[in-house]
């Protein structure tokens, strides 16, 4: 279905232009999942890589990045973010945020061969003005066996809402 048709939607294909949003950005921003692809992959049983694909014209606040495992046994301690680049930001002043790509090192302590839940919480707006609530996206890593390579990457998958 069409938001806007003809004319109607000329017209704000040429404001946006004039304000320098991209038009089909400001009608169709992506989904969360979309904008802040998130993926996990075991290095290790102690230690799993985290990975953000952050969408062109879109960023993610630094102090919003909050991480989780299942088990909880496993811990796993406050890990050490990257620096971020300055944005001012009109609601919150002086933010940290990220853009393109963010990795991180998470350490855990857990048994070769285990399979573990990593869940990330974050929080990100896109350039055109638009800011989303926190999302949560979770994936499941098989650590790998003492001695053997890491895991291949592992995407979140959105679940619906009565899963």
């Amino acid at each position: 279905m069409r938001l806007f048709k003809g004319k109607a939607r000329a017209a704000l294909v040429v404001l946006a232009l004039l304000i320098g949003i991209p038009a089909f950005a400001q009608v169709n921003p992506l989904p969360p999942e979309k904008a802040f692809r998130f993926s996990a992959r075991a290095l290790s049983p102690q230690a799993v890589e985290a990975r953000f694909a952050i969408a062109d014209g879109y960023y993610l606040y630094r102090d919003k990045i909050h991480f989780a495992v299942e088990p909880p046994e496993v811990g796993l301690p406050v890990p050490a973010l990257p620096a971020g680049k300055i944005k001012v930001d009109e609601f919150f002043g002086k933010m940290e945020t990220y853009r393109g790509s963010l990795v991180i090192s998470l350490p855990l302590q857990a048994s070769p061969g285990q399979r573990v839940v990593i869940q990330a919480e974050s929080q990100g707006c896109a350039d055109i003005g638009i800011c989303y609530p926190p999302n949560i996206q979770r994936v499941t890593v098989a650590l790998p066996a003492a001695g053997s390579l890491a895991g291949p990457a592992v995407e979140a998958t959105k679940k619906n809402w009565l899963d």
